[in-house]
């Protein structure tokens, strides 16, 4: 008697094919845009999802400057960094992130916490790439533009 096997196929890296995507963050929270690329970037999105190959696209994310926190957190969130030195702990909250030089730090961040550690985790964070304006010099990849507002809006209780 034949006996029915279920056989779950991993894809090899040489056979991912990598997509450009692009998000405009104005306006969206930055917990929720975050998860979103994050699943993105790992390749979760996708029906042939192996956890230890990159499968993930390229995720280009605009008015990455333009992204709101919920609540109070543009005050109460702080960023924590260690010199290396003795009592060296610094800290920066949100708020003063986002009105520096680098505001798209923030969305950086985020994501990176929600990515793997280690040599797959890094390259598949090489494939965001952030802009606090609406210009971006990916244009020849002819990237699929993603209406993550919606996306969000219908996930909401009561929305």
């Amino acid at each position: 008697m034949k006996t029915l096997t279920k056989v779950t196929k991993s894809i090899r890296p040489q056979d991912v094919e990598k997509q450009w995507q692009i998000i405009d963050a104005e306006g969206l929270v930055v917990g929720r845009l975050a998860s979103i690329i994050a699943n993105i970037l790992r390749g979760k999105t996708k029906a042939s999802f192996t956890p230890h190959v990159d499968c993930g696209d390229h995720v280009i994310v605009i008015n990455a400057d333009k992204v709101k926190f919920t609540g109070d957190k543009l005050k109460q969130k702080v960023y924590y960094k260690h010199t290396g030195y003795i009592g060296g702990i610094k800290g920066i909250t949100a708020g003063k992130v986002l009105e520096s030089r680098f505001p798209e730090r923030v969305l950086e961040k985020a994501v990176e916490r929600m990515i793997p550690r280690g040599p797959l985790g890094r390259a598949q964070m090489r494939a965001l790439h952030l802009y606090n304006g609406t210009e971006h010099p990916h244009a020849g990849q002819n990237p699929i533009v993603l209406d993550v507002a919606s996306m969000n809006r219908k996930n909401k209780v009561g929305a």
